[in-house]
């Protein structure tokens, strides 16, 4: 027998996610088709920041953890590829999954001393670290300081593929996106992920019946921060240039908002997120020098319209449900 579905279990929704795959599969032919391949480029940088807002979601969603120093996560990656490629090193085989380990590293320093604060202290103490990232990395004239660095070219994968062509990036940013949201899936319905949306919605019980909070909160940052530096690297190679801007406060402000934009605490909300807010940043930019006020006003109808994002939407309100503790109907007197 199969079992029903628990309430913290999040369903992939198999249907919907093959026809949006198989349709990321076909964008580049179809933008080769109507000779508009500039949209390529544009598909691979969302896509880029989708990977990275779904990681600021697992920790912000699903761990209840607000962190407003994530950007700082995704330059590192950056910059741990671009170094590399300045070094002589162009394999993708030794690039990405070295990206990978610094920014759970990094989220490993971070998230060690920041996770023993809480609430707006965690807040700021992420940001403080970022911005600290921020002006390393603008001092250190080695790599480039303020200027960044500008890479020479794309890392080589083999088996044939040229990643100059913006066809075959795409498709290398898109499987690797494919494969991080299927682990994030399958660890979001394991014990650990069940334990870690149950932290989120009361950490004190959690701490009563046993669970090691703190290491499963690390756990999850350093996750997190790791599959951002993985985005960095991406990033990097997708506009050949690192810079320290990378991790301003804005940056990581940015993939909150998408976050925000999409659902927090939804399996589809890093992504669907990235894809509206780019989008219309993409648009609005092409029909006014003011898109920013266009931009700014679109999130705030759906802010009105959908609290908890625009997967909120589709989520029908359940017939049944139970009303809270010392709401529920008397029965009438004889």
């Amino acid at each position: 027998m199969r079992l029903p579905p628990g309430l913290l279990d999040q369903p992939l929704r198999w249907r919907t996610g093959l026809v949006l795959l198989i349709g990321l599969v076909l964008l580049p032919l179809l933008a080769q088709a109507v000779g508009q391949t500039f949209y390529i480029g544009v598909a691979s940088r969302i896509l880029i920041f989708a990977l990275a807002a779904t990681s600021l979601n697992l920790i912000l969603g699903f761990g209840g953890m607000v962190s407003f120093g994530h950007a700082a996560f995704v330059g590192v990656g950056a910059y741990a590829a671009g170094i590399l490629m300045q070094s002589g090193f162009t394999s993708a085989w030794l690039a990405l999954p070295l990206a990978f380990v610094a920014g759970g590293l990094f989220a490993l320093l971070i998230g060690a001393i920041s996770l023993r604060t809480k609430g707006v202290y965690f807040i700021m103490i992420t940001l403080a670290f970022a911005q600290m990232l921020y002006y390393l990395m603008v001092s250190l004239k080695t790599f480039g300081g303020d200027d960044g660095l500008s890479l020479s070219g794309r890392f080589e994968v083999g088996f044939g593929l040229d990643l100059s062509q913006d066809a075959s990036f795409y498709h290398l940013v898109l499987a690797l996106l494919v494969l991080v949201f299927l682990a994030l899936h399958r660890l979001l319905n394991s014990p650990f992920g069940h334990a870690l949306q149950a932290i989120r919605e009361n950490e004190t019980r959690m701490v009563a019946i046993g669970f090691a909070v703190y290491r499963f909160k690390l756990m999850a940052f350093v996750l997190a921060g790791a599959c951002a530096g993985l985005a960095g690297a991406l990033l990097a190679q997708q506009g050949g240039f690192v810079s320290p801007s990378m991790m301003q406060w804005s940056e990581s402000g940015m993939l909150m908002v998408m976050v925000i934009l999409g659902g927090v605490g939804h399996l589809y909300g890093g992504f669907v997120g990235a894809v509206v807010f780019l989008v219309l940043e993409e648009v609005l930019s092409a029909s006014t020098i003011h898109w920013q006020f266009g931009l700014g006003a679109a999130l705030l109808g759906v802010v009105l319209l959908a609290p908890n994002g625009l997967l909120s939407l589709s989520r029908k309100k359940p017939r049944d449900a139970r009303l809270p503790v010392g709401d529920a109907p008397t029965r009438p007197t004889p």
